[in-house]
């Protein structure tokens, strides 16, 4: 009976009115008991708040560390010369950011192979930016958003060397540059020439659209320059592609200077036998001046142009002059090198010997035949090397050496100089006329001896 009361007692009254009940927790097997303690809460909670606390240590760390661009620079610089077997470090100031379209900015650039002591490329400064979804495609989306390049510096010499280590290719894969690539100050260095002050404007570029592009440079091969201003055109960026230009350039040297403007086209090449151009040509309306003196021609040149291991060649390779003045007409067929010093190979005809050269004596001056010629040239690119001519009219042979600087002044001071060309050589004709009486058998030799006490 007094338990039915008390029940009916807990039933009449609120949850409110209940006194506090004292619990005790009861242990159980294979539970440590001081878990169910007041005091195992408390150690609980201590150990959830070192690991937050050690989580927000980590944080503030990741942070911080993030907040150093040149370890978040050394780190993708690093992983990028890993995959292409290259050291490649940057030892100034860098930038980067991630909101909006992230962006690396990374100062005094050096790509080396490892160990070297020449570098590959160096650059001053290197911009980079690229949309979010090329980071999340990591690399099967080529799309870059700009490229910047301020005073790079190329080795050809030291590229050719990591070149010859890496794995041939088996797709080249061009990438998307949505903004275009800018390159300022740019130089190239080669085996005893150089291209200097280049920049290159490229607005854009995809894989299957046609590129656009402006260059500007200057090339040095010893005391020669020849600046250039060229509007570059590729059909797609392929190793096959077809080029063409059209811009200016002067070769100059401390004693004459050519400008011209021309046109040159061809198709991109890439095999054993080097870079180059297959069915490369050019042609130029041309000046030379020398001094007060300037003769106008126009000159086209075609043939296979290649360039490897530091040598530029075009051979087989055709040409032909049509001049005034002091230039010959001539057409030949030949071969041109390039490594610092020139290599040139011609064997043609002039077409009619150059009113403003000194008058040939009869009866050859009388002829009206082609001159066939046989030319070699070897020397520095500003043509004051020694070249061997050969040269035939009718019976009538010449074999001799010159300078052609030299020959040129004589030339321009024919009227009131010495009638004898600075040459060395030897002069075959069956006659000769001079002065009214006509030889027989002629030989003449020539030498180019400097004046005696002069």
């Amino acid at each position: 009976m007094p338990r039915r009361s008390s029940t009916r007692y807990f039933r009449n009254r609120s949850a409110h009115d209940l006194p506090p009940v004292p619990v005790r927790a009861q242990a159980q097997p294979g539970v440590d008991s001081t878990e169910a303690e007041p005091g195992g809460m408390t150690r609980r909670r201590a150990i959830a708040s070192g690991a937050i606390a050690a989580l927000l240590l980590m944080l503030v760390l990741s942070v911080r560390w993030v907040g150093q661009p040149e370890r978040v620079a050394g780190l993708i610089l690093g992983e990028l010369g890993q995959s292409l077997g290259l050291e490649i470090t940057s030892s100034g100031s860098s930038q980067y950011r991630l909101r909006g379209s992230p962006m690396l900015l990374v100062r005094d650039l050096d790509v080396r192979e490892p160990g070297a002591s020449t570098a590959l490329l160096t650059a001053e400064r290197v911009y980079l930016s690229l949309p979010w979804s090329t980071i999340r495609e990591r690399g099967a989306d080529l799309t870059v958003q700009r490229v910047e390049l301020d005073a790079p510096q190329l080795d050809l010499a030291a590229l050719q060397r990591w070149r010859a280590t890496r794995p041939p290719a088996v797709e080249v894969r061009i990438p998307t540059l949505q903004d275009g690539l800018e390159i300022v100050r740019g130089r190239v260095i080669g085996d005893g020439w150089s291209i200097d002050g280049l920049m290159l404007s490229l607005p854009f570029l995809a894989p299957d659209a046609a590129v656009k592009a402006h260059l500007v440079a200057r090339l040095r091969s010893g005391q020669t320059t020849a600046p250039l201003d060229l509007r570059v055109a590729l059909t797609r960026p392929s190793f096959d592609a077809g080029l063409g230009a059209v811009g200016t350039a002067t070769v100059a040297t401390a004693s004459w200077r050519m400008p011209m403007r021309l046109k040159l086209g061809g198709r991109l090449h890439d095999g054993d036998d080097g870079l180059g151009l297959d069915r490369f040509r050019i042609g130029a309306h041309a000046r030379y001046i020398a001094g007060q003196s300037q003769s106008p021609f126009v000159y086209g040149l075609a043939g296979q142009l290649r360039f490897r291991e530091g040598r530029l060649t075009i051979a087989p390779l055709g040409l032909a002059v049509r001049g005034r003045d002091t230039i010959p007409t001539l057409d030949a067929r030949g071969a041109f090198a390039w490594q610092g010093d020139i290599a040139l190979d011609l064997d043609g005809a002039l077409a009619r010997w150059p009113q403003a050269w000194p008058a040939l004596p009869p009866p050859i001056g009388q002829s009206s035949s082609a001159l066939p010629f046989v030319l070699g040239y070897r020397g520095s690119a500003n043509l004051a090397g020694d070249t061997a001519l050969q040269l035939r009219r009718d019976a009538t042979r010449f074999d001799g050496r010159f300078q052609l600087p030299d020959v040129l002044a004589w030339i321009d001071a024919a009227a009131g100089g010495t009638p004898l060309p600075p040459i060395d050589g030897r002069l075959t004709t069956p006659s000769l006329e001079i002065s009214g009486a006509t030889l027989q058998g002629v030989e003449i030799t020539f030498e180019d001896s400097p004046e005696v006490g002069g």
